[in-house]
């Protein structure tokens, strides 16, 4: 997948500054990069990076200049790198055909298109959309719907169900509509609570690997477009999580959980059942957030329990001034001991 410098500023909205007529062919690091891979620069301590890299073109802020390079300018370059690659790679295929292992049920619906990877399995009433590939060992249980050009990759499990979007991508081991875990404790024992929803998954979301989404208990547990999660999180039931919110890895959420739009989420952060986290809202890595706590939109937390970022800078300062506090105590009683 090869376009010239200037068919690339074009689809990127970059303004090109050099030779248009340059071949790309893909992308890589300054230090990596051969002459007709792009590379790009976001700041001017990277330029020196860039003026030394073998790349013949680099996207650039407008304000640096680097002698003897093609440069694509743009106000965000690393968001035209990325529109870029999207361009210039072409991903490796997951499955090419039906392979003669895959299981396929009879009443399945398979699109035109559709590749299947060795020993998957598709149940009964499952919908397969246009060009989506499913991966080897895959599980796609009945009356799952998958839509179209989204990318199943090995050992994926769907239970029954399930509902993905378009141009969905969901990597090896996630797991999606097993039970929440809910139970009503009485008489001396836990008693599981119906777990009877359904997962929804909107459109352009990306799943990491080892994710696990549990299924609704009355309601359903839906992530909206352009979501993004990284690997080994969990969502519990009834979860809503907003469209274009991102999560880091390691994060556990709780049951009946609601997200808004934009909401950026640190890695290794808990979330207790019911919060509320405005559009918008920003929590740190590792926090803590208290079952039923209200986030507002646009506001920083941090720490456990959660706290304004404020709040937690002073607190921390004063956290790592203990050990001296500390001291000072046990001098000043020292000294009331002698009197």
């Amino acid at each position: 997948m090869s376009k010239t410098a200037r068919e690339l500023a074009a689809e990127i909205g970059a303004r090109l500054d050099g030779d248009g007529a340059l071949e790309l062919c893909g992308v890589a690091a300054p230090e990596r990069a051969e002459p007709h891979e792009l590379i790009y620069v976001d700041a001017a301590k990277n330029v020196a990076r860039a003026a030394a890299s073998a790349a013949l073109c680099v996207i650039s802020p407008d304000d640096v200049a680097i002698p003897g390079k093609t440069l694509l300018r743009h106000s965000h370059p690393k968001l035209a790198f990325a529109k870029a690659a999207a361009r210039l790679l072409e991903q490796p295929p997951i499955a090419s055909g039906i392979h003669p292992t895959a299981i396929v049920a009879p009443l399945a619906r398979i699109a035109a298109g559709v590749s299947i990877g060795p020993y998957a399995v598709i149940a009964e009433d499952a919908h397969i959309g246009e060009h989506t590939q499913i991966g080897p060992h895959s599980v796609i249980a009945a009356g799952c719907w998958i839509g179209s050009n989204c990318r199943i990759h090995p050992r994926v499990t769907l239970y029954a169900g399930v509902r993905i979007g378009d141009r969905v991508e969901i990597h090896a081991g996630a797991v999606i509509g097993a039970d929440g875990f809910g139970y009503a404790p009485g008489e001396g024992r836990y008693w599981k609570f119906p777990q009877i929803g359904l997962v929804e998954i909107g459109d352009d979301v990306e799943i990491g690997a080892n994710t696990t989404i549990d299924r609704g208990s009355l309601d359903d547990t839906r992530i909206a477009e352009g979501v993004k999660l990284d690997n080994l999180v969990h969502v519990g039931h009834n979860c809503q999580i907003g469209a274009h919110t991102v999560i880091a890895a390691l994060t556990g959420i709780s049951g009946s959980c609601v997200f808004g739009k934009n909401v950026v989420i640190g890695g290794q952060a808990g979330f207790g059942e019911q919060c509320h986290l405005e559009d918008g809202a920003v929590i740190g890595g590792q926090s803590g957030v208290l079952g039923g706590k209200v986030v507002r939109s646009g506001q920083t937390v941090w720490g456990t329990p959660a706290r304004s970022l404020e709040k937690f800078k002073e607190q921390y300062v004063w956290q790592a001034r203990l050990p001296e506090l500390a001291a000072r105590i046990k001098e000043l009683e020292a000294k009331l001991e002698r009197k």
